[in-house]
């Protein structure tokens, strides 16, 4: 099985890329394979709601001319989806919600196919926010029919400079243990 996990911080090695890293090693350390795409070098448009998604049906969007597609096609065939995003201003990155918006409309265009896969949020905030970044990507895996795993609090953590969020005990234990959850449900499911 396999979780496909996508970083939505425009910078390299920032707190959000430490945090997945957590998530990727307590999944691989529960046998369920990763890989961590990071965005902070992809170009994202964001959703023009140009409908050609509904006309071709063929899982792709229409927009060809960005690194969308080819993100997308490795979000379908992983068992599980995880993002993440630092809060900017209240919210989740550009990068992240044109992802998740294009994703979104992709996938209610071709019978809803994020549904029935596992997947959820990780955010990571210097001071606060993270709610609100919380709850609006996890209204992405909501309305796509996905399952969402828990933890022991949501998937959050502290902090500002890079590498600082390693030092969030709790956040990290609370991904560890999202991790570990969201690996068990995997194992249920497919049994």
């Amino acid at each position: 099985m396999k979780a496909f996990v996508v970083c939505g911080s425009p910078r390299l090695e920032g707190n959000t890329q430490n945090l997945l890293e957590v998530v990727c090693d307590s999944l691989n350390k529960k046998n369920i394979e990763t890989e961590l795409v990071l965005l902070h070098d992809k170009e994202i448009k964001p959703c023009i709601a140009c409908e050609k998604c509904k006309e071709t049906r063929d899982r792709t969007c229409a927009t060809k001319n960005d690194d969308f597609n080819s993100i997308l096609e490795k979000m379908i065939k992983a068992d599980a989806f995880i993002i993440g995003s630092p809060v900017y201003f209240g919210s989740a990155t550009s990068q992240t919600t044109s992802l998740l918006h294009r994703a979104g409309y992709v996938a209610r265009a071709n019978d809803n196919f994020f549904a029935g896969k596992v997947g959820a949020p990780v955010v990571v905030a210097r001071r606060s926010g993270q709610n609100f970044t919380y709850a609006q990507l996890l209204f992405f895996f909501t309305i796509s029919d996905m399952i969402v795993p828990g933890s022991t609090y949501w998937n959050i953590a502290f902090g500002k400079k890079k590498g600082e969020v390693t030092h969030d005990e709790e956040g990290i234990k609370t991904v560890q243990h999202f991790a570990e959850n969201t690996a068990d449900l995997l194992f249920k499911l497919k049994a």
